[in-house]
This record gives structure tokens, C-alpha cells and sequence, in this order.
């Protein structure tokens, strides 16, 4: 499962990965043996102007909401950077996520609706806190071996592009989630599906919290009347074993092997943590960091990460400072025998060196991306074909209608909606699509119960990037 051979800053990555509009994820192994994440951005956004920093910066905030006693996000253990590769390592596993599941089969309605309490309740305490998610989505919904419900990827999204999502994106997201779960398990459950949906339009019209409490108080209509995640961690477990409840054991003993030069990016503990984060208000206790000096026992020198990479504090040197540093190494060598230099001083002008020329080499790669990409066109949908099955469909037939959506080929989110004329029920979905993929396909299933002759039609709106644009596909029920 895993490849000891393959590795960055003393996480082991295994061979299971899978694409994100971010980059590449891949399940790691932590140097203690933990189940862990790694994300390798996508050089082409991450070499943009800016976009690493407000990464790093998103990061950081979300490492002072989990000391300040925030629960459900995915903890970050570092951000680190070797050569023109950035990495995002996390402390627990990024998979299987909800995503995953749905894509095995249906989600039981107790499970749905802890992962649904659960993620509005996270949301609900990033708003306290001043910031937004910014990318809801079965992807970024974590299930672990015990069925808790953790958030990924938060502010990531934002900071790619250089946004920060209001609280009715996050709001929207969840309504789809709802939506969604409700659509996986409609047919077995037909009164907590109605719930979901009642519950999802809440969220859009009267927020989060009024949603959240609308499927607390109204748990009666779920199956046993009684929300659970036993479902939902017997799902996990069973998808992969990177949920299972066990930890791998310690790291087996490989030969060494030079990574090369690894920095972390993130603040040395204890230091002053600068400006706010990116997309952050100056609330209390989210705004500074402890200080080194009240008990936290964190060290104020020089943080060493990776194979003897020593990375300084990212605070300014001041001119008082400079001419200070200047003028003791000049001094240190009229008063040495023979005016020879200390050796401490001749290492600190090879670091200088060298982290110059990697400054140089990353700078280079950034411009080189920005001329790249600058003009890269926006995400544009050019068209949308549906179609449904040709022949007359019989009893309780479950019909698959297909959507195939074409696109210019450019990253970026689209959300549509089927609508059928039988019902009044929309079914609403989110696409992210991947640079140089023009085609993906978005099918309804429509189930179809009772004795009638109809001609069922099923319409395909494709709401942004704009202008709106539809087409539908029509089949016979005769029962």
C-alpha cells in the first residue's frame, strides 16, 4: 500500500491519490505512524503572485481557531516548500470523504443528517470567528473511522483566487450537500428526504443555524427517530483502509535519501505571528498568537525542518539592526589573530548564498507561470447535451438521464440544476473542472412509481459561469 521510498518532510506517501482543483492529494503516513494527507499544489496556481502567501496565511488562521478550541477541521501540520514544489501536510487522514461514500451507494439518512449537524455546526463557529469555508462540497466533508464529519481544504479555494467567500456561499454549499444526501436515499426514505430538502431551503433563507435546528428538532422523521453516525463509520471503514481504526506502526528503517532542501513556511512557534491572516476579522482570540513569554514554553530561536534546513524568523531586520549585525562582524575580524573570519560567519554567508539562488529559482518559476497563465481565459460552458432512453419505461422504472456538459477547457466551479415536469422537485449540483478537460457529465436519476401513461421530461440548467443555459430530454412511463 505504501512506498517507504517516496516521502516529504517525514511523511510517507502511499500510492492512493486522486486530482483536486488544487493540486494533487495523496494519503500519507506521518513520521509517528499516523494516517495523514498530503497535497502537492498544482504548480500552475501556486506559482502565481501572492497566491502562496495568502495560502500560507489561511493556514495559520486556521491553526489559531484549532488552539483557540475550535473542533471539526482537518488539523494542518505543516506547509512546506521544496525547490518549486509546495506541500500542505496534514495530522489526519484526508479520505474517504463524503464524495467517496456516495459514490459506493446510498448514504443511510441517520449518518446523513450527523455529517449535516456536525458541518453546520463548524460553519457556524468560522463565521463566529470571522472567517467562511469557501468551498462546501461532498469532497472537502471528511468522514473518519469513528463517522465524525470534518471540514478540508478551508480558505484554500479562496486564497487561490484571491477571494474571500461571503457566509451565503458556505450556506449555498451545505443546501447542496443536504440536497444531495436526501437524493441518495429518497426512494428508501421518502419523509426524512423531505426533511433534507425542507432543511436545505432553510439554510439558503434563514441561515445555518435555523437549518441545523429545524433537523435537531424534527429528528422524528428520520428512521428509529434518532440521528447516529454508526452508519456512516461503517461506510468509511469499509472504503478504505486508510479509515480503518487501527494506526500503521512506526516507519520502517530505509536508507537515508536527500529530499533536498525543505522550508517549512509556516511562523516559527512563539514568534509574532505579523499581520492578520488572509480573510480574517480582528476578533478576540483568533487575532494574535500567545505570547512566548506566558507560559507557553515555546522557543524563540531558529526553527530547524527537514535534513538540516534552518529557516530564520520571518520578522524584518531593521536598519538599527543591520548596522549593528554589520559592525560586530567587522569588529570580530580586526580583533581576531590574523583578521581571519569565525567559522559561524563563513556558514552564515553560505546559507545567505544558497537561500538566495532558491529565492532566485522560485521567483523565476512564478514569473514564469504568471506570463503562462496571465492570460488564460475564464471557465466558459460552449454547450449542453441531454439525453434519456428512447424506449417506453415500465413499473417503477429508475431512469438515468444523461447531462454532458462541454467547456472551453478552462479551471473553475459551475453550478446547475435538473428540473422535471412531474414534480416539483430541483436537484441542484456543483461541477469543479480540471485544466484541459472540455467534457464531463452531470446524470439525473429519475425514479418513476404508480399506474399512468406519461411523458416524463427532465430539463438541464446550467446556471453560472453565465449566461444560463438549457436543454432537456424527454421519455414515455407507461405503467
Amino acid at each position: 500500500m505504501d512506498n517507504p521510498g517516496n516521502g516529504i518532510a517525514g511523511f510517507r506517501l502511499t500510492e492512493h491519490t486522486w486530482m483536486t482543483e488544487l493540486g494533487n492529494w495523496i494519503d500519507a503516513i506521518s513520521p509517528d505512524g499516523r494516517r495523514a494527507g498530503a497535497l502537492l499544489f498544482d504548480p500552475k496556481l501556486i506559482g502565481l503572485p501572492g497566491v502562496r502567501e495568502r495560502v500560507v496565511q489561511a493556514v495559520m488562521a486556521d491553526q489559531r481557531l484549532v488552539l483557540a478550541g475550535l473542533t471539526g477541521l482537518i488539523p494542518v501540520a505543516d506547509v512546506v516548500a521544496a525547490g518549486d514544489q509546495v506541500w500542505l501536510l496534514t495530522a489526519q487522514a484526508v479520505r474517504p470523504t463524503l464524495a467517496d461514500l456516495l459514490a459506493a451507494g446510498p448514504i443511510d439518512p441517520n449518518g446523513a443528517a450527523s455529517s449535516l449537524v456536525e458541518t453546520a455546526q463548524t460553519l457556524l463557529a468560522l463565521h463566529a470567528a470571522g472567517v467562511t469555508h469557501g468551498s462546501v462540497h461532498p469532497g472537502t466533508v471528511v468522514i473518519t473511522s469513528e463517522g465524525v464529519s470534518l471540514l478540508s481544504e478551508r480558505g484554500l479555494s479562496d486564497a487561490i483566487r484571491a477571494q474571500v467567500s461571503p457566509r451565503e456561499r458556505d450556506a449555498a454549499g451545505w443546501a447542496s450537500l443536504a440536497r444531495g444526501l436526501a437524493a441518495s436515499f429518497g426512494r428508501d426514505a421518502p419523509e426524512a428526504a423531505e426533511l433534507f430538502e425542507r432543511v436545505a431551503a432553510t439554510a439558503q433563507t434563514l441561515g445555518l443555524g435555523t437549518a441545523r435546528d429545524l433537523l435537531v428538532n424534527e429528528r422524528g422523521r428520520l428512521p428509529g427517530g434518532r440521528i447516529s453516525r454508526d452508519g456512516l463509520a461503517r461506510a468509511a471503514r469499509g472504503r478504505s483502509a486508510f479509515a480503518q481504526p487501527r494506526s500503521y506502526g512506526a516507519a520502517p528503517i530505509v536508507t537515508p535519501r536527500d529530499e533536498g532542501d525543505i522550508v517549512t513556511l509556516l511562523h516559527v512557534p512563539g514568534q509574532s505571528a505579523g499581520p492578520l491572516p488572509y480573510g480574517t476579522d480582528p476578533s478576540p482570540g483568533f487575532g494574535t498568537d500567545p505570547s512566548p513569554d506566558h507560559g507557553t514554553g515555546a522557543s524563540t530561536g531558529p526553527l530547524q525542518f527537514g535534513p538540516g534546513v534552518g529557516t530564520q524568523p520571518q520578522e524584518p531586520e531593521t536598519p538599527a539592526q543591520r548596522i549593528w549585525r554589520e559592525g560586530r562582524g567587522e569588529a570580530d575580524t580586526v580583533h581576531r589573530p590574523g583578521g581571519r573570519r569565525p567559522r559561524a560567519s563563513r556558514a552564515r554567508r553560505r546559507r545567505t548564498v544558497l537561500a538566495t539562488a532558491v529565492f532566485a529559482v522560485i521567483m523565476a518559476g512564478a514569473i514564469l507561470a504568471w506570463f503562462k497563465l496571465g492570460n488564460a481565459p475564464d471557465l466558459a460552458v460552449k454547450s449542453i447535451d441531454v439525453v434519456a432512453p428512447k424506449k417506453t419505461q415500465g413499473c417503477g422504472s429508475a431512469v438515468v438521464i444523461k447531462g454532458t456538459v462541454v467547456t472551453n477547457g478552462a479551471p473553475g466551479e459551475i453550478t446547475y440544476e435538473w428540473r422535471k415536469n412531474l414534480d416539483k422537485e430541483v436537484v441542484k449540483g456543483t461541477l469543479r473542472t480540471k485544466d484541459g478537460q472540455t467534457s464531463y457529465t452531470v446524470p439525473l436519476r429519475w425514479t418513476l412509481q404508480g399506474k399512468s401513461n406519461v411523458k416524463a421530461t427532465a430539463t438541464l440548467r446550467v446556471l453560472t459561469p453565465g449566461p444560463v443555459i438549457t436543454d432537456k430530454a424527454s421519455f414515455t412511463y407507461k405503467c
